[in-house]
């Protein structure tokens, strides 16, 4: 294993010897604009987030809800760029020294091209990519370059997934697997459900790699409840969302930073229920 893969999954082994799950965060580079949006990743990580996903803004995001595709749409009418993304991670990286991956769509990496993106984010000091979109049955060429540069190529699995499928996806595969809590599109929810429970279950059954919980978590309480039984714990739209409600930019960078820090207490078992 090279690369930053291994500061990845060793960030997420020393969450386990800690007895509680890794919290994840994920924000939208260019968000509100390239140099804010560093600055949140950077509060979202100092708050208490142990990895940040950033997210490669698309102007199509089906699997997003509204809350994201407002902040994607700022960032691209902004000009976003990949390069941008590329220097998100690289500045977030070096500032914290923690995990950052980058979350796509797979067209934006099919039009810059497979190796020079897996080489520029590995340059970056990058630690893998999500693709949701990606069918593990056409992943062969990026997971060749990916595995060269040392990145991990995190799948996302649904409640959907048959078990054949699970193991088909978990063993293709790398870094820790993406457990969809529920059907549908990203957004806070009221509660997280039992099928996230159950996806783990069986996802686990498939695989030794850890398996990470998203879609639905806004709250400590929640963050506590994914914790008892995800290894970690995926929070995107709540962060989106206190950012777009907040006054200004100096508010959106608190806000951020409290909630990181309120949901990292969650993952510990800090929390009270009715929080």
């Amino acid at each position: 294993m090279s690369g930053n893969i291994q500061l990845l999954t060793d960030t997420l082994a020393a969450a386990r010897a800690e007895g509680r799950s890794a919290l994840i965060a994920y924000l939208p580079a260019g968000f509100p604009t390239v140099d804010g949006g560093i600055e949140a990743v950077r509060a979202v990580l100092d708050g208490g987030a142990d990895i940040v996903e950033v997210g490669l803004p698309h102007s199509d995001p089906v699997l997003d809800g509204p809350v994201i595709q407002t902040a994607d749409d700022i960032a691209l009418r902004g000009g976003v760029r990949i390069a941008d993304v590329m220097r998100t991670v690289r500045e977030a990286h070096e500032a914290t020294g923690k995990p950052i991956l980058v979350m796509t769509y797979w067209n934006p990496i099919d039009r810059y091209g497979v190796e020079r993106f897996t080489a520029e984010l590995a340059e970056a000091g990058g630690a893998g990519c999500i693709l949701p979109d990606l069918p593990v049955q056409e992943s062969a060429l990026w997971r060749e370059h990916a595995e060269k540069h040392g990145l991990a190529t995190v799948f996302v699995v649904a409640p959907s997934s048959k078990d054949k499928r699970l193991a088909e996806i978990t063993r293709a595969g790398s870094g820790f697997v993406y457990a969809a809590s529920l059907m549908g599109v990203t957004g806070t929810r009221e509660t997280v459900g039992a099928q996230a429970q159950d996806l783990v279950q069986r996802t686990r059954a498939t695989t030794d790699l850890p398996v990470c919980v998203g879609l639905g978590v806004s709250n400590a309480a929640q963050a506590a409840e994914v914790a008892g039984f995800a290894d970690g714990v995926i929070v995107g739209s709540a962060f989106v969302k206190r950012m777009l409600d907040a006054p200004d930019h100096a508010a959106a960078i608190e806000a951020v930073r409290g909630l990181a820090g309120e949901l990292a207490k969650g993952v510990r078992g800090q929390v009270l229920t009715e929080s």
